[in-house]
């Protein structure tokens, strides 16, 4: 009699352990990070660079990585005024985005056709930054003045 009460408890176990090994199946986790950057300072440029580099290393093919660039780093993204373009253009093709806030350009006076042509562009940076993390993205700051 005892048994008949415990059958459901063991069918519920069995399901459960059944449908957590199916969500942790091996496969491997795609991370989303969103990177803020909003300072002129190069050397804080340089270190954003690198810390997303090193996440395409802890993560090889497993990363998806958008850095949103407003306020005074819009020159990261402007042709004739960024030192790290060659690494933009690397980086861009290995699937990382690279997002101008307009509402920065306007402010900068800066025109698309200024920007690198990696570069995509987005209406309001913060807005960016609250919609990827809606959307669960990890949210990363680089450096600041």
């Amino acid at each position: 009699m005892h048994i008949k009460r415990l059958v459901p408890f063991f069918v519920f176990l069995l399901s459960t352990c059944f449908y957590h090994a199916m969500a942790q199946d091996g496969s491997p986790k795609m991370h989303k990070v969103v990177v803020q950057m909003n300072t002129a300072d190069t050397a804080a440029w340089s270190a954003t660079i690198g810390n997303i580099r090193n996440l395409q290393k802890v993560w090889p093919n497993n990363i998806q990585v958008e850095l949103v660039v407003h306020g005074k780093a819009l020159d990261f993204l402007v042709k004739d005024k960024t030192h790290l373009a060659a690494d933009i253009v690397a980086m861009a093709k290995e699937g990382i985005v690279f997002a101008a806030c307009e509402n920065s350009m306007r402010k900068h006076h800066i025109e698309k056709s200024q920007l690198l042509i990696q570069a995509i562009t987005v209406p309001s940076g913060v807005a960016e930054l609250v919609v990827k993390q809606e959307e669960g993205w990890s949210y990363l700051k680089s450096g600041v003045n």
